[in-house]
């Protein structure tokens, strides 16, 4: 059993992939169209989106291929772990994203699922770019380089 996600910035899930295969040039905060069921498990903190992308389609935007365990306690009535779940953003703001995929040929990536301060689960999501192999090597390398740098501080400090 896992533990509920009580920290305080109420992270549920992080997908730590994106930052590294995409460059984000924009990111936009955006409501998710959720059952009962759903925000139930997300408050429990289980949720994958590391495999997820967002699709914008038939005059909105939505969250394809994210995954929302059933919850233990629903019923019958319980929800479709991995249905297409409706994002909620200002009509410019999903002018802007459908514009840019279908212009500019961007990608939309989900970033970060949390709850706000007032409770209520929302997806960061990020337009974005993909990124080469020589600059995917390139952002390992500087990270290879800080954590390098880290331990020679910590030991000449």
């Amino acid at each position: 059993m896992s533990k509920p996600a009580d920290n305080k910035d109420g992270l549920v899930a992080v997908n730590r992939r994106a930052r590294f295969d995409y460059e984000i040039e924009d990111t936009f905060e955006a409501g998710l169209q959720l059952t009962g069921t759903e925000v139930k498990s997300l408050r429990q903190g289980k949720a994958n989106i590391a495999e997820a992308y967002v699709s914008p389609e038939k005059g909105g935007v939505y969250l394809i291929n994210a995954d929302f365990p059933p919850y233990e306690g629903g019923n019958r009535f319980n929800h479709e772990p991995r249905r297409p779940r409706k994002l909620l953003l200002h009509k410019k703001e999903i002018n802007k994203l459908s514009g840019s995929v279908q212009r500019e040929g961007r990608t939309v990536v989900p970033l970060k699922l949390y709850f706000n301060e007032r409770g209520i689960a929302k997806l960061l999501i990020g337009l974005a770019k993909g990124k080469k192999e020589i600059d995917k090597r390139e952002t390992k390398k500087a990270r290879e380089w800080g954590r390098q740098k880290q331990r020679i501080m910590k030991t000449y400090g």
